[in-house]
């Protein structure tokens, strides 16, 4: 019963992890590498 739930958490969190990464990697790509930099630094 717990096996369902483990795989979907882990599938949302696949899913926020390369989202993010996705917006990072947009962003470099447009901005460059420092802009991406300071995104990450807050």
């Amino acid at each position: 019963m717990d096996e369902p739930i483990q795989k979907s958490c882990w599938g949302v969190t696949a899913k926020a992890v390369l989202g993010f990464a996705g917006i990072l990697l947009l962003t470099w790509l447009i901005g460059g590498g420092e802009t991406a930099a300071v995104l990450v630094a807050g």
